[in-house]
C-alpha cells in the first residue's frame, strides 16, 4: 500500500493548486480524479471552455458588425460551429495537458477512479469494474467541486433541456435559447449562441440580472444586453419544462401571478451549482454535511475530522475557481505549520460577457444595510479615448469609499477588459488605499484603466477630470 503525507481528491483548480502547493513544501503527495482528465469543472466544462468559446463568437460578431467601421470589408462571412467547437476542445487538452505537466514536475502521485473514505487515514479509489486500491494518508483534502444545480420539477434529457455542459457542445445553434438563469453561467453562453444567430430568452426569478453583484452593474449589463437583442422576463418563477419533439416549453409565473408561456428548440438550466461530494463515503469518517450538501469546516478549513480538510465549491462561499485556488494554498501551507490568511472581501467576481462585469468588496446595497456612511465616484467608459478608439464604450467604473476615512470599500465595473482592471481594485483594498491614494497614482494614458483613476478623483470630491 502506498503511504503519503497528503491526499487530494479532486483535481480541479483548488484541488491541483493545493496538491502542488502541498507537494512544494515537502509533502509527499497524491491526487485522486475519477475523470479520465484532470482539472475538474473550469478546465474540462466550465471556465476554459466556455472562454474559448466566447472569444470565437466575439470574433466572429466583430467581423459581421465592426470590422466595417474600421474599414476591413470582408464580404460573405460565415462561420462553422463545429470548427469552434473543435477549437474550444483544443484548448482544453492543451490547458489540461498542463496540469499533467506539473504534476509531473512536483512528483505528485495521480490516480484516476473514484475516491472514497474507507477510514480517516486510508482511501479507496475505484475505476470501474476493476478492484478498488487503497492508498494511506496522513492528511486528506476534499476538492470534488460542484455540479449544475437543476429545479425539483425539471428533467433534464441533456438534449434540448440542458445544462452549461451540454452548451458547450451543442451540434448546431439553437433557433430560440430559453435560459433560467439570470446569472453568470446563463448570461455568458446565452451570449454566445445569441451572437451566433439564436433568439435567446432569459427568464429570472429576480427582478435583476447578476442579482448578486451591484445594482448599477445589472442595470448597465440589462441595457447592453436589450441591445444585443436578448429578451428578459425577470421576477419570474418557472413552474414547468417540457419537451415536446424538438421543441421545449417553459411555463412560469410572473409578479402578477399569471402564468406566461415561453416555446423555444432547447431549453438551458443555469440556476446555480450544488456542490458534489457524490461516492466520497463521507459517512465512514463521520463528516457531516450542511443542508445544501456542503461540507462544514472551520476558521482552518478543517472538517470536524482533524486531518480531513475541504476547500472550494464543496464547502460555504462564491464557487469561484481563484477562491479554491487561495484555499488550497491556505489549506497546504496550514498543514506545514505556516500562518497563511484570506481575506474573502477581497475575492472578486467576473461575468465573462462582452462587456465585462467584474466586482471587488461591499455593493453600495451591503453598505447601506450595515449602515456604513460611504461616498461613491463613477466614470462612463465612454468618456476615455482608449474605448472611443477601440469601439468598446459601454460601462462604467464606480469606486466606494469610507465617508470619513476614504479607504476603498468596493470597486464595481463594467467594460472592456474588465476582468483584467479590476485586479487594481483588489491590490489597492489589500493595501487598504484610499480612494485618494488610487487617484494621484500615474495611470498611462490612453488605457481603459484611467477610468479607475478618474472614478477614484470622483470618489474624492467630484474631481474627475474628463467628464
Amino acid at each position: 500500500m502506498s503511504s503519503y503525507d497528503v491526499a487530494v481528491i479532486g483535481s480541479g483548480p483548488g484541488g491541483y493548486v493545493a496538491a502542488i502547493r502541498c507537494a512544494q513544501l515537502g509533502m509527499k503527495t497524491a491526487i485522486i480524479e475519477k475523470y479520465d482528465t484532470l482539472g475538474g469543472t473550469c478546465l474540462n466544462v466550465g471556465c476554459i471552455p466556455s472562454k474559448a468559446l466566447l472569444d470565437s463568437s466575439h470574433h466572429y460578431e466583430d467581423a459581421i458588425k465592426h470590422f466595417d467601421e474600421h474599414g476591413i470589408e470582408l464580404g460573405d462571412v460565415k462561420f462553422s460551429l463545429e470548427k469552434m467547437i473543435a477549437r474550444k476542445q483544443g484548448v482544453v487538452d492543451m490547458t489540461t495537458k498542463g496540469i499533467d505537466f506539473l504534476m509531473d514536475k512536483n512528483k505528485i502521485d495521480v490516480y484516476h477512479g473514484v475516491g472514497s473514505f474507507k477510514d480517516a487515514t486510508h482511501i479507496d479509489i475505484a475505476v470501474a469494474k476493476e478492484k478498488a486500491q487503497t492508498i494511506e494518508a496522513a492528511k486528506t483534502i476534499i476538492a470534488t467541486g460542484s455540479k449544475p444545480s437543476t429545479l425539483p420539477f425539471i428533467t433534464l434529457d441533456k438534449e434540448r433541456i440542458i445544462t452549461s455542459t451540454e452548451a458547450l457542445k451543442l451540434p448546431e445553434v439553437p433557433k430560440h435559447m430559453i435560459v433560467i438563469g439570470g446569472g453568470v453561467i446563463g448570461l455568458e453562453l446565452g451570449q454566445v449562441y445569441k451572437r451566433l444567430g439564436a433568439e435567446v430568452t432569459v427568464v429570472e426569478y429576480m427582478d435583476r440580472i447578476i442579482p448578486t453583484m451591484d445594482k448599477a452593474q445589472s442595470k448597465e449589463l440589462m441595457k447592453v444586453f436589450k441591445k444585443q437583442k436578448v429578451k428578459f422576463a425577470l421576477s419570474h418563477g418557472v413552474t414547468a419544462v417540457a419537451r415536446k419533439g424538438d421543441e421545449v416549453i417553459v411555463k412560469a409565473t410572473n409578479k402578477k401571478g399569471e402564468e406566461v408561456e415561453f416555446k423555444g428548440d432547447y431549453c438551458l438550466v443555469s440556476v446555480g451549482r450544488r456542490a458534489y461530494t457524490d461516492g466520497l463515503n463521507l459517512k465512514a469518517v463521520g463528516i457531516p454535511t450542511d443542508n445544501r450538501g456542503r461540507v462544514e469546516v472551520n476558521e482552518h478549513l478543517q472538517t470536524n475530522v482533524s486531518n480531513i480538510y475541504a476547500i472550494g465549491d464543496v464547502i460555504k462561499g462564491a464557487m469561484l475557481a481563484h477562491k479554491a485556488e487561495e484555499e488550497g494554498v491556505f489549506v497546504a501551507e496550514t498543514m506545514a505549520g505556516q500562518k497563511p490568511h484570506i481575506d474573502y472581501n477581497l475575492i472578486p467576481g467576473v461575468v465573462y460577457t462582452w462587456p465585462e462585469v467584474a466586482s471587488v468588496g461591499k455593493t453600495e446595497e451591503q453598505l447601506i444595510e450595515a449602515g456604513v456612511a460611504y461616498k461613491a465616484g463613477s466614470f462612463p467608459v465612454r468618456a476615455l479615448g482608449r474605448s472611443r478608439a477601440s469601439g468598446d464604450i459601454d460601462g462604467f467604473v464606480k469606486i466606494l469609499a469610507d465617508k470619513a476615512t476614504d479607504e476603498v470599500l468596493g470597486v464595481h465595473m463594467v467594460g472592456a477588459r474588465a476582468a483584467d482592471l479590476i485586479a487594481e481594485g483588489v491590490t489597492a483594498m489589500e493595501f487598504r488605499a484610499s480612494a485618494e491614494d488610487i487617484a494621484r497614482m500615474s495611470h498611462p494614458h490612453p488605457t481603459y484603466t484611467e477610468a479607475v483613476k478618474e472614478a477614484a478623483l470622483a470618489a474624492t470630491g467630484d474631481r474627475a477630470l474628463h467628464v
